[in-house]
This record gives C-alpha cells, sequence and structure tokens, in this order.
C-alpha cells in the first residue's frame, strides 16, 4: 500500500497504467480507521495486479475538493488517471471494496 500525498497523487494515480485504487481517508475518521486495515490486506493479496494508494484528505483537502471527494471514507478505482468507480461513506464497507477489486483484477 503506497501512502500518496498532493505533490506525489498526480505521478502514481493520474499518470499511473492500469487500475489504481485509491483510499482517501481522514485524521479523526473512525470509519475511515475501521476500513483501513481491509483495505490493506486487499493490497497484500492483489497488490501484483492492481496498485493500492492511500492518500490522507486532512492533507491535501483541495487535491480532495479536486477529485470530487465529498464524503470519507472513498475508495476510488481509476483506470489510466480516469476515475471509473467509487464507494463513499456507508458504501464504503470491507465487503463492497472487496467486491470492487474483484471486479478489476
Amino acid at each position: 500500500m503506497l501512502e500518496v500525498d498532493k505533490t506525489t497523487f498526480e505521478e502514481e494515480v493520474l499518470k499511473a497504467e492500469g487500475y489504481v485504487l485509491v483510499d482517501f481517508y481522514g485524521d479523526g475518521c473512525v470509519p475511515c480507521a475501521a476500513l483501513m486495515p481491509h483495505v490493506h490486506a486487499l493490497a497484500d493479496e492483489y497488490g501484483d495486479k492492481m496498485k493500492f494508494c492511500s492518500i490522507n484528505t486532512s492533507k491535501a483537502r483541495r487535491l480532495a475538493i479536486g477529485q470530487k471527494v465529498l464524503g470519507l471514507p472513498t475508495i476510488t478505482v481509476y483506470k489510466d488517471g480516469e476515475k471509473v468507480e467509487e464507494l463513499v461513506k456507508d458504501d464504503a464497507t470491507a465487503e463492497n471494496v472487496a467486491a470492487m477489486v474483484q471486479k478489476y483484477i
């Protein structure tokens, strides 16, 4: 799981080839903290088939707004720099994230 920030997001996500899953989380976000171990487990299992990144939106608010991240947690899949699917807030469950990863690997 690659931790990106506002300086590395474009290079690691928007300019990456293939599928990239991004976990947008924030400081003090309890649902984000609860979901994170599941996302990391998926990264460990499928990291050879899909790139996994996470970004702390508390330190990258403008970037998050630019990516239309309006609630947390948000799990987004990009393909060749284009957003193809996202799960937001209550939809961002361990089961839904696992199902979304299955679709793209």
